[in-house]
């Protein structure tokens, strides 16, 4: 099953909010709890499956609706909602970067970063940028990690790390690894659980994955 298939589980479209997984978890579990249907087996079988639903969605689910963007108006080069203005880092704006969803809520949490982590974080994007060019994956998520582990707070940090896992489980669905492409799909989502376009293109692979199974 796919994030898609879970939140169908609980009677939801795709990027419901984790108040509205709360919801309707809530309401199904009453419905088909055991206790309520003692004798019905298909009912003790939907309790299961909408639990599981619900675990799974808790670790995903956004804290409010992102509702992912329709195919025609995303790519594998994902573009980014939040204006562009000059940084003293200024990062190359095309290749890795993703709509950012919550924007001031993001930018009001984002670490001040000194000048040498400022310099730090530049001369990683660039490597990064290089490395995915390149579909150097296993590079590409090394890399980001550590730059996490050193700057951990960072939105953009972690946008670019997610990015990392779900082209590296694109590769991997091509390769047929496809154990291993779901749980770098979740991996993802996990990461950068708010961004829109990023949900849209793992609904995409996850569908591909379906595909082939």
């Amino acid at each position: 099953m796919n994030i898609a298939d879970y939140y169908r589980q609980l009677g939801l479209n795709l990027g419901a909010s984790l108040g509205e997984v709360k919801t309707s978890y809530r309401r199904l579990a009453r419905m088909y709890h055991p206790d309520v249907n003692p004798d019905e087996r298909q009912a003790k079988d939907k309790f299961i499956a909408v639990t599981e639903a619900y675990k799974i969605l808790l670790r995903v689910a956004p804290p409010q609706t992102a509702v992912p963007e329709n195919s025609a108006t995303t790519s594998t080069t994902y573009k980014k909602s939040k204006p562009e203005t000059p940084s003293p880092q200024n990062y190359p704006p095309r290749q890795i970067e993703v709509r950012v969803t919550r924007k001031q809520e993001q930018e009001k949490n984002q670490p001040h970063l000194s000048e040498v982590e400022k310099q730090l974080k530049q001369n990683y994007y660039l490597h990064l940028k290089q490395l995915l060019k390149h579909k150097r994956y296993p590079r590409a998520i090394a890399l980001v990690e550590g730059l996490a582990q050193k700057i951990p707070l960072d939105w953009e940090v972690r946008q670019w790390q997610a990015i990392a896992y779900q082209r590296w489980a694109r590769q991997l669905i091509e390769e047929r690894q496809l154990d291993k492409a779901r749980n770098y799909l979740k991996k993802a989502l996990k990461t950068d659980p708010h961004n829109r376009a990023l949900w849209a293109e793992v609904e995409r692979d996850f569908r591909q994955l379906e595909k082939i199974y």
